[in-house]
């Protein structure tokens, strides 16, 4: 099949084969999923449940809690009585908690099928990608997003409109933060650093005890996962603070240790008043 498609790319001109490129990319990765939403009552529920968090949180705060080992050095138990944002398997530190995120985000397809039993057990609203409706879709608790990494990039108000991912789930949070009209979005565990090196958004299986995320077994031994992007992440969150900024709101980055320098600076301890 490889030997196939070079053979192909070589005798077809390079502007009909970067056109050809680009429509089967966009209609894996979106058109296919527009389609099925087109007919679906269940997406049109989520749109629907999605109108009714506009503005909820209007002039609050909210803290989204990356993944990071960082997390593993903040006091988490100043967050019970915060407005929380979770991100993919952040339900590992549920038990030693105490206590759950207000929401959960997940938009990595692959981080959905491998967990997808995990999610459904949590009893928490819950927005997932429209594209992992295969493995997600019996969960009632589930509000769908129209997200994708397709281009163009963008920061979308209206989180019942199309969501780019920006390479990171964080990013998504982001937007969903916006549309609840939260005033402050604070971010911690966004260590944006990662041991693990390799060519962006590649499929990788872990061999082992993950030490890039807060818990070894994040990404364990036998996960199938994407390596990172950090460039395009930090493009994403460039986006994120030019709308927050256009609209009188902030991000903060109170991560420990973090590495990310999009956002102003906060000190975790400092935001809390004893």
């Amino acid at each position: 099949m490889d030997n196939l498609k070079s053979n192909l790319k070589k005798v077809t001109p390079e502007p009909l084969w970067k056109a050809a490129s680009n429509t089967y990319w966009w209609w894996f990765n979106r058109g296919r999923h527009q389609l099925a939403s087109t007919f679906s009552p269940r997406f049109r529920q989520s749109m629907h449940k999605l109108g009714e968090y506009r503005d909820l949180h209007k002039g609050e705060r909210c803290f989204i809690i990356g993944n990071g080992p960082s997390l593993k050095r903040t006091d988490l138990s100043r967050l019970k009585d915060e407005y929380t944002f979770g991100l993919n398997r952040i339900y590992l530190l549920f038990p030693e908690l105490g206590f759950t995120t207000t929401y959960l985000v997940s938009v990595n397809t692959l981080v959905i099928e491998q967990c997808a039993d995990e999610f459904i057990k949590l009893a928490l609203p819950k927005f997932f990608t429209w594209r992992g409706r295969r493995w997600i879709g019996s969960d009632p608790g589930v509000i769908f997003l129209d997200s994708d990494y397709t281009q163009p990039e963008t920061f979308t108000p209206d989180a019942a409109g199309r969501i780019y991912e920006g390479c990171t789930v964080t990013y998504v949070a982001l937007q969903l933060a916006f549309h609840m009209g939260f005033e402050r979005a604070i971010l911690i565990g966004v260590d944006h650093h990662f041991k693990a090196q390799g060519p962006p958004n590649v499929e990788v299986v872990s061999n082992g005890a993950d030490t890039d995320h807060f818990h070894p077994e994040y990404f364990g031994k036998g996960f199938r996962w994407q390596l990172p992007d950090l460039a395009c992440a930090e493009r994403a969150y460039r986006l994120a603070r030019e709308a927050y900024d256009g609209d009188g709101r902030q991000v903060l980055d109170a991560t420990i240790g973090g590495k990310l320098t999009v956002f102003p600076k906060a000190d975790y301890e400092s935001l809390f008043s004893s």
